[in-house]
């Protein structure tokens, strides 16, 4: 791991919740909205997510609360899971997964356009029933996992309600816990979508009208809680604070990094520079460059800032822009969203 320059981060106004954030991964989903300058941010706490959109400045805030859609007759309260947008070439969604399905929003979260009833009777008796694990992929599907370990591949028409599942990937045997497209250039034959599950296995995946399996990555006896794909590279967090890096293409380990001293709950990279982005149990959120070496080929990590968040369970990080040069971070049982920009 070669020295970085060092990065300078500081702290920025932050942004106030109505409610706190949950110990979920990955809990917390940032879209920029681009010609204004403003940002949205979504943060999960039991049945509903915070949605808020913030002047880039810190100074203007709207709020939006959006609530767990109960599956017919239910009487107790779903729990939501997770909240992302959905970027798309021609539409942004924001999809909630929860115990009892998944719901899909038009972005702002006004109006609700597709409602995917979870099949309970597919689940074994008395294991959870949830979905989790939500990405845009192939320019024209979304991507959501489930507790039983499938990937549901919904097709997203231009506009419009008339959302499909086009079709089902079935290589997990446990829960998936996240799911992340390429983010930047796939080399040839390296695969456009990373999935990963609570045991620790990696499937790399081909998209199109067929959904194609390029390359399964073994677990190791340790949950992989956030995956990102950038350039042909999957970068993994584990539950042992570790980050790993293989190649998409075959599945190779290239690196890896004792990068937290508790269990990561989030990964984000920057598709523009490679910086990658890890938030931890541990109260931590680090820096980190990703990079191939132009003579060996190889994938090498370096390490360029390193941030304490007090007292803090990092739930979820994500940079707020496309360069790397801000960040978002929450915290369980934090009622706000810190934000960092660089010096």
């Amino acid at each position: 791991m070669a020295a970085a320059d060092p990065e300078m981060y500081r702290k920025e106004k932050s942004i106030q919740l109505k409610s706190s954030s949950a110990a979920l991964y990955n809990n917390l989903s940032v879209l920029r909205l681009p010609g204004r300058q403003l940002a949205c941010f979504s943060a999960v706490h039991g049945p509903s997510v915070n949605v808020v959109t913030a002047a880039t400045d810190g100074l203007g805030f709207s709020h939006r609360q959006l609530q767990a859609k109960e599956g017919g007759m239910a009487v107790s309260t779903s729990v939501l899971t997770q909240a992302a947008w959905c970027v798309l070439p021609s539409r942004v969604l924001l999809v909630l997964t929860s115990q009892k399905g998944i719901q899909m929003y038009e972005s702002d979260g006004s109006i609700m356009v597709y409602w995917h009833a979870l099949d309970v009777t597919e689940h074994p008796p008395g294991q959870a029933v949830f979905a989790r694990g939500i990405a845009a992929a192939g320019g024209r599907f979304i991507c959501v996992g489930t507790s039983s370990g499938l990937v549901l591949v919904f097709d997203i028409p231009p506009k419009g309600t008339n959302i499909t599942v086009s079709e089902i990937l079935e290589q997990h045997r446990d829960a998936i816990t996240d799911i992340a497209a390429e983010l930047g250039q796939a080399p040839d034959g390296a695969g456009d979508l990373v999935t990963a599950d609570d045991a620790g296995a990696l499937c790399v995946w081909s998209t199109g009208e067929e959904f194609a399996l390029l390359s399964k990555i073994p677990a190791f006896g340790c949950t992989c809680s956030s995956v990102k794909l950038w350039n042909g590279v999957v970068a993994a967090g584990y539950g042992n604070g570790q980050i790993r890096l293989y190649e998409a293409a075959t599945g190779l380990l290239r690196a890896e990094v004792n990068a937290h001293a508790r269990w990561i709950y989030a990964l984000d990279l920057a598709p523009e520079t490679g910086k990658l982005l890890s938030g931890a149990e541990d109260s931590f959120v680090h820096v980190w460059k990703l990079s191939r070496n132009p003579d060996t080929d190889d994938v090498e990590i370096e390490h360029c800032h390193a941030e304490c968040v007090t007292d803090t369970q990092v739930c979820g990080a994500r940079f707020c822009d496309p360069e790397g040069n801000s960040f978002a971070v929450t915290g369980y049982d934090l009622s706000e969203i810190f934000r960092y920009g660089r010096v």
